[in-house]
């Protein structure tokens, strides 16, 4: 009797070895192929670098239209800026201008 709950406990202890063996190796596992893992560190910095290129580009761009939107402002308006709008959207010149048209 006394040999047999020595058994089980000797399995059980071994059970609960081979449990925690595979549940580091899985951990392992995810610390060098995982999404966040070793093999994808080059990745994330190649893809961290491309997304802050992208950031100052779309920062560069935002900076303009809002250089542009201070332009237009109904209060103090650049008359350059009207100017040039009003030829590209409205298809009007001055009347002191010429239009040269050149064939593509």
């Amino acid at each position: 009797m006394r040999q047999a709950s020595s058994t089980a406990r000797f399995q059980k202890a071994r059970i609960t070895q081979h449990a925690a063996l595979a549940v580091l190796l899985v951990m392992g596992g995810f610390a060098i192929a995982g999404p966040s893992g070793l093999l994808a560190w080059s990745e994330n910095l190649r893809l961290l670098d491309q997304r802050q290129a992208q950031l100052a580009t779309l920062e560069a761009e935002g900076e303009a239209l809002r250089n542009r939107v201070a332009l237009l402002d109904p209060e103090a308006a650049d008359a350059d800026m009207v100017g040039e709008l009003l030829r590209s959207q409205l298809n009007v010149v001055h009347p002191n201008e010429v239009v040269i048209k050149l064939d593509d």
